[in-house]
């Protein structure tokens, strides 16, 4: 090697040592800042001349580790989606209250019971009717007021998903921003690395928004789809929009048929302008937006379910009343006068040919637009359901019934408001039974059914309607009857012949609240359509508080594993792609030592061409 080619050769160690103090000078600068990756120096050898070798810079790594980012990249999306929904479930403990309280629904109701006993055993006394409705009133607050805290936090999440989208939105833009600025070229420089940086630090907050998988390319692109392969960023970005719908109530519902939803929907419009419903496809499975959705969508949406069932069925279990059909040649006639909308025709009849007893329920319908109704809309599994339009008078529903049956049973109006159910003699058919269930209206009405529940000032019939089935949000709008406000001794007094103390009235109250078994439907998510949750109402209120109890343990010690995970892997991270100060002066010594000894070697060369300059 020629004394100048040593020059050279020390000459381009210099330059890379210089090199390397710089980066150790940036890593230490950027110790504490978010997101920023330790940068190393790729360098390599060359020839020169053939005699020797030089070094040169040919880059700068980003010291990071993929395998371990990809999976903190997973484990952030499921982080996010657990404490999304812990939070929220922390909150739904909060409507229903501490069970020791006496202002949670549990005590609340227990009050409320606790003070009709007491007028069973003191049915003449004004105090304790007063302190019954006075109970009443309290425990249908309570559910109005859960109502209202169970939409406010659906609101709150359709907000966030406002929030969410907007910020996903950002991240999305410029990841396909930095994707172009990197396009195409190697990471030579600190500048570059920094842009590579800022693209992970937005592919990382999209990670806690939605589940995502990242694909990189031979030209320093990245491309960013969902799980379920829906592409987020390419060479451009995708575009996410929501159409939040404001305030949201028990009756706002998201469908996936646009014509029936009246909640805000989550679509994705490609570069090339094809649009995606992700809500409709299932398309975010985890994130942040996924927890949103399944809150808003499903867990909430069903808690409502859950304390409708319970208004519900509570008002109905008191104002429920069974008419009884009355037998004739062939079958039995039954008064369909008292008949409201939602109320329902009971009849049991024998298929003869095969020996099989069939349930069915007739539920008288004023809104043909409804029509056909499902077998889910009462909670028994053995229940053969028809609604039956009475918007057109007795004939129509006649007409209607005949048609349905075919011939199996014969349906007819004799006279005024009576139907007329009759079997074809045992050929084919025999009718077993036949009654009504409607609702009291009238306070003293000779039965011991009491309208005690209503509607706002309307009663509560279980209606369906365009608008829904009068069920849903009931619990929002219970209310004592003004009509018993207004005249407490109707509490006992259910005829123009009942005693002042007659208990009967008391006792059918406390036993329908207490010891009367009733079954709820499957959208309440204690039972299922083929096997109801059926049990007393106070079992019933237990069961949905332990249930949603258990849930809200399960969601928080989930998110508490997942926070654990995610930890663990961020500092795995941080050891493989942080700063440590340390090894950065333990780098810089060194550096200085090699600085030194190319130095030295460009001396040494120096003196020698100047002695050979003297001779």
């Amino acid at each position: 090697m020629s004394i100048t080619q040593a020059l050279n050769t020390a000459l381009s160690g210099l330059k890379v040592t210089q090199a390397g103090m710089s980066l150790v000078a940036s890593n230490v600068a950027n110790a504490q800042t978010p997101g920023y990756v330790r940068e190393t120096l790729d360098i390599a050898t060359s020839t020169v001349s053939g005699a020797g070798s030089s070094v040169r810079v040919v880059g700068v790594n980003r010291e990071i580790d993929k395998y371990i980012q990809n999976q903190l990249r997973t484990e952030t999306s499921g982080g996010a989606y657990a404490d999304t929904r812990a939070n929220f479930y922390s909150q739904l403990q909060a409507i229903y209250g501490d069970p020791s309280s006496s202002a949670s629904l549990e005590s609340v109701f227990s009050s409320f019971t606790s003070a009709v006993q007491s007028l069973v055993t003191s049915p003449d006394s004004t105090a304790t009717r007063s302190l019954v409705l006075a109970n009443a009133q309290v425990l249908a607050q309570t559910l109005n007021t859960t109502t209202a805290d169970i939409q406010t936090l659906r609101t709150n999440a359709e907000g966030g998903l406002a929030d969410a989208v907007a910020t996903a939105n950002d991240a999305m833009q410029q990841i396909a921003d930095l994707n172009a600025r990197l396009a195409g070229k190697d990471i030579t420089s600190s500048s570059d690395a920094a842009l590579a940086d800022q693209r992970d630090s937005y592919v990382d907050r999209l990670s806690k928004l939605m589940d995502i998988r990242v694909v990189t390319n031979n030209l320093n692109q990245i491309s960013v789809f969902t799980n379920s392969g829906v592409e987020l960023v390419g060479a451009k970005a995708s575009q996410l929009a929501f159409n939040a719908q404001g305030t949201v109530n028990a009756t706002t519902l998201w469908d996936a048929d646009p014509a029936k939803s009246n909640l805000g929907t989550l679509t994705l419009t490609s570069p090339g302008g094809m649009s995606i419903d992700l809500i409709a496809n299932n398309s975010i499975r985890s994130g942040q937006i996924a927890a949103l959705l399944d809150m808003r969508d499903n867990v909430l949406v069903q808690a409502q379910n859950q304390i409708d069932g319970l208004a519900a069925t509570m008002a109905q279990a008191l104002s429920n009343m069974t008419v009884s059909g009355s037998p004739v040649a062939g079958g039995f006639d039954i008064d369909t006068a008292g008949l409201l909308n939602g109320n329902r025709i009971n009849l049991t009849y024998t298929d003869t040919t095969t020996n099989t007893t069939h349930n069915v329920s007739i539920i008288r319908v004023d809104d043909p637009s409804v029509l056909p109704l499902g077998n889910g809309v009462t909670a028994d599994p053995n229940d053969e359901v028809f609604g039956v339009d009475f918007s057109g008078g007795l004939a129509s529903v006649v007409s209607q019934l005949n048609a349905q049956f075919g011939g199996t049973l014969q349906f007819s109006n004799p006279s005024g408001t009576t139907l007329e159910v009759l079997d074809d003699g045992g050929a084919t058919s025999t009718m077993n039974a036949l009654s009504a269930t409607q609702t009291a209206t009238a306070l003293a009405n000779g039965s011991p059914s009491v309208a005690l529940f209503t509607d706002g000032s309307n009663p509560f019939s279980n209606a369906i309607t365009a608008a829904g089935a009068q069920r849903t949000g009931f619990a929002g709008r219970i209310a004592v009857n003004a009509a018993l406000i207004g005249d407490p001794t109707k509490l006992t007094l259910f005829s123009s012949t009942t005693a002042n103390g007659d208990p009967t009235r008391p006792n059918f109250i406390y036993n329908q609240l207490t010891s009367t078994n009733f079954a709820f439907l499957a959208n309440t998510g204690l039972g299922n359509a083929a096997t109801p949750f059926t049990g007393k109402m106070p079992d019933y209120l237990r069961q949905m508080l332990s249930m949603q109890g258990a849930a809200a343990a399960n969601a928080s010690s989930l998110s508490q594993g997942q926070d654990v995970v995610v930890n663990a892997l961020q500092q795995r991270l941080n050891d493989a792609a942080g700063v440590n100060v340390d090894q950065e002066m333990a780098r810089l010594i060194s550096l200085q030592t090699a600085y030194g000894a190319n130095a030295r070697v460009m001396s040494a060369a120096r003196d020698m061409l100047d002695m050979l300059l003297k001779m």
